[in-house]
């Protein structure tokens, strides 16, 4: 998965560096990972792996990672009420 764009929120994935990617850079979370469907909203972003696993990442507000709070995710975590 490669993301590019505003580096706000984290919802570019890419941890501590919150900075506008302007060629898109490797999300090294899912290096080991085979990702087989994405999306991306305005401040937030989803995988799905080939083993099923749901992942978020970015601005949490109204807890739209799925996580139960309304963190930001500086990286993709998975959503454990898919797993």
């Amino acid at each position: 998965v490669f993301t590019w764009g505003k580096g706000g929120h984290g919802c570019l994935g890419h941890g501590e560096d919150l900075s506008n990617q302007l060629l898109p850079k490797k999300v090294e979370a899912f290096a080991e990972q085979r990702v087989v469907a994405a999306s991306a909203g305005e401040h937030h972003s989803l995988a799905l792996t080939a083993d099923g696993a749901v992942w978020s990442w970015g601005d949490g507000a109204f807890g739209r990672l799925g996580h139960g709070d309304q963190q930001i995710q500086l990286l993709a975590k998975k959503v454990e009420a898919f797993a």
